[in-house]
């Protein structure tokens, strides 16, 4: 219902992308796996890897932002996901193999500024490219 809404929302152009951090991160994956949003965006997202039984959903692009040390997604889970979705065409995965989880929450205790500005700008011109300027 929402990506009804916001389709039709004046000064949109029609394309929706959906961004989620954290426990958001998962819900964007889900979200490119069940519905159609246009292009989605997951930072760090936990529990991935116990959901790609649903990755055959992914109809448009998707992005993740992998935290290489992150203690809520381990080396396992993270090797899950790279296997799991790393053949994909549409999914690209981005590591940051020296980052903790919430990289890119300021004022947090794993804030990296240098990370999150690679990361915010990869998510920019992701959606830039996926759903216009």
């Amino acid at each position: 219902m929402a990506l009804i809404s916001l389709r039709a929302t004046a000064g949109v152009s029609g394309k929706v992308g959906v961004t989620g951090y954290c426990l958001g991160g998962k819900l964007t994956y889900l979200m490119a796996c069940r519905s159609a949003c246009d292009a989605a965006v997951g930072y760090y997202g936990v529990g991935i890897d116990a959901a790609l039984d649903e990755a055959g959903g992914i109809k448009k692009p998707l992005m993740l932002h992998i935290a290489g040390k992150d203690g809520f997604v381990p080396a396992e889970a993270q090797a899950k996901i790279n296997a799991g979705l790393g053949g994909n065409s549409l999914v690209s995965l981005r590591a940051y193999p020296e980052e903790d989880h919430a990289f890119c929450r300021v004022g947090g205790k794993h804030f990296s500024k240098n990370s999150c500005a690679l990361a915010n700008t990869r998510t920019l011109e992701f959606f830039k490219n996926h759903l216009g300027s």
